[in-house]
């Protein structure tokens, strides 16, 4: 019996859960690379207080790829639920509470999330991008009266809720412009048979991978098919009056050597498939058009929908490339 397909999606937040989601309709070996860059919500809170991983995005991987059966699901809704009221629990997520609790115990990021999955049954993996947390700035322009004065922005809240146009975006820890990558996450990457990028907030769910730069080197030198998501719509703030196309060229600014093979978007989300293609023809991609967007909920991915247009990407049907 063949092996599964070995499958590794990057990005953070509900984009993420998206391809995971998709993903587990494909093959049961699917690794989760997150993004660690959160300072926001309960996330921010518990990396303030206790210097650790940022874990919301983490969690919301995690149960993503909960098993599908009684117990994989309980656990899954426990980890997303919140607390309410107004005291010191109040917004925090069960599933990041434990992940700090494990951490404590363990001390080993890696380790706590290979139990986390084994407790929902989760057969891929989970790993973040880098083991320390990391912080992120931005150049910005249009916040002054001067629209091409340029100023930082820092932070990832800050930098997705700006009201100006996100130029460009930089990852440190602790000072280093050149954060070291989770190694377990470059060996997924370097070892599967498909990479997916997005969907995400593009600047700050999807780029920082890139900039990473073990992880970048991974991601330019695998041999996977590397596949391109794009959003379903502009984000506010970061991306906001973003065409398909511009998504693409922000990431090729970002990561200049980066081939791609395949980029993905929703058919009703691009209004110029020709502009499109020729921006993914410089990355060295096709594109695939597709009906992808969920239709109770158009600005989020249908993960059923997803999967079989990845599928369909695997399997190069040229019928369904446009």
């Amino acid at each position: 019996m063949s092996a599964p397909l070995r499958a590794v999606a990057l990005g953070g937040g509900h984009g993420l859960q998206a391809t995971l989601s998709a993903l587990r309709q494909l093959t049961t070996d699917v690794t989760a690379v997150v993004t660690v860059a959160d300072d926001g919500g309960s996330s921010g809170r518990l990396r303030r207080e206790l210097g650790m991983l940022p874990p919301g995005d983490l969690r919301k991987a995690l149960a993503a790829l909960a098993d599908s059966d009684a117990d994989g699901q309980l656990w899954a809704t426990v980890f997303e639920h919140r607390f309410g009221g107004s005291g010191a629990l109040a917004g925090h997520a069960v599933g990041n509470l434990l992940l700090a609790g494990l951490l404590e115990v363990l001390g080993d990021p890696v380790e706590v999330l290979d139990h986390a999955c084994r407790l929902l049954g989760v057969q891929g993996r989970v790993l973040p991008m880098s083991t320390v947390p990391l912080d992120m700035a931005a150049d910005v322009v249009g916040l002054d009266s001067d629209p091409d004065a340029i100023r930082t922005i820092r932070g990832q809240v800050a930098i997705a809720s700006t009201p100006g146009r996100v130029k460009q975006v930089r990852l440190h820890a602790n000072g280093v412009e050149e954060p070291a990558a989770c190694p377990q996450a470059v060996e997924a990457v370097l070892g599967a048979d498909l990479v997916l990028l997005g969907p995400g907030s593009w600047f700050t769910s999807v780029l920082p991978h890139l900039l990473v730069p073990e992880l970048h080197e991974a991601l330019v030198s695998t041999t996977a098919r590397r596949v391109v998501v794009l959003n379903l719509v502009p984000q506010p703030g970061e991306t906001a009056g973003f065409s398909p196309e511009q998504h693409l060229a922000v990431l090729s600014q970002h990561a200049p050597r980066l081939r791609v093979d395949a980029v993905l978007a929703d058919a009703d989300s691009v209004p110029t498939p020709d502009r499109l293609r020729a921006a993914a023809a410089d990355l060295g991609a096709q594109t695939l058009l597709d009906k992808i967007a969920a239709p109770a909920v158009p600005e989020r991915h249908d993960p059923e929908a997803l999967a079989a247009s990845l599928r369909a990407a695997l399997e190069r049907r040229t019928d369904r490339w446009r």
